[in-house]
């Protein structure tokens, strides 16, 4: 059955904890210690007073530079840091429609499958700071991009992937977005109706391209953590020793 968070933050729609799954082995991952999240720049006061009852020390930011200086945010008590990946699918679509293109829906899915693609062979040195980070600094964290979908998204399936959690779990924790994201057309600019559907939403052939290419190009999720992405086993150990009940 899929789990459906409890709203924790009013002014983040997309705020909510990756723990409480079990893994193939029949632990559960611990809650209350790694968070996921769309951008924090409009959190309430009584947000920010939840944020420092959790306990939450560090935010994760995978927002480009752009993004960032569009919706900053300073929390006090929680440092942020930067991961910074480009939205590349943003600027393909723009070029496109500076061509006069406007692409079909299965085009525009297209798109978003290479972008999948490229955060598994392009941004696996990001994705193993994220991990590292998460070793580095044993405090609740909380990582997100603007939408806490796409980056984020794959991010949260990396980290449970790493805790041994299967994949039809992971994807019904990916696909919760399409349940709590709340939809902000200052941040999605302008685009074609059915394109800006695609962008703004999950589906599970985004999640299939990046598990595929982990598979395909990579020997599966074990030799992809211990090459691309830089984690060691005994890393990987610490980390299911972190995050995992007994």
């Amino acid at each position: 059955m899929t789990r459906i968070p409890t709203a924790l933050l009013q002014g983040a729609s997309n705020f909510r904890d990756v723990g409480g799954y079990r893994n193939v082995h029949g632990r559960c991952v611990r809650r209350g210690q790694v968070f996921r999240s769309d951008h924090l720049a409009g959190l309430t006061e009584t947000d920010l007073q939840q944020l420092k009852a959790l306990g939450v020390r560090h935010s994760l930011d995978f927002r480009g530079a752009a993004e960032c200086a569009a919706t900053p945010y300073a929390i006090p008590g929680v440092q942020r840091v930067a991961l910074t990946i480009e939205p590349t699918v943003i600027a393909r679509m723009q070029a496109l429609v500076a061509q006069g293109v406007v692409p079909t829906t299965e085009e525009t899915v297209d798109l978003m499958r290479e972008t999948y693609r490229d955060f598994v062979n392009r941004n696996a040195d990001t994705y193993g700071r994220f991990l590292k980070h998460l070793l580095e600094a044993p405090t609740p964290q909380v990582f997100h991009c603007t939408a806490g979908k796409d980056r984020t998204g794959f991010a949260a399936a990396l980290l449970l992937s790493a805790l041994e959690v299967d994949r039809a779990t992971i994807e019904n924790d990916y696909l919760l977005t399409n349940q709590l994201y709340k939809r902000d057309p200052r941040l999605e600019g302008q685009g074609h109706p059915h394109v800006m559907k695609v962008l703004w939403q999950v589906q599970p052939e985004f999640l299939h391209a990046a598990f595929e290419a982990v598979d395909a190009q990579h020997g599966g999720m074990r030799d992809y953590l211990h090459g691309a992405i830089g984690l060691s086993p005994q890393e990987v150990a610490e980390l299911k020793r972190m995050l995992l009940e007994d």
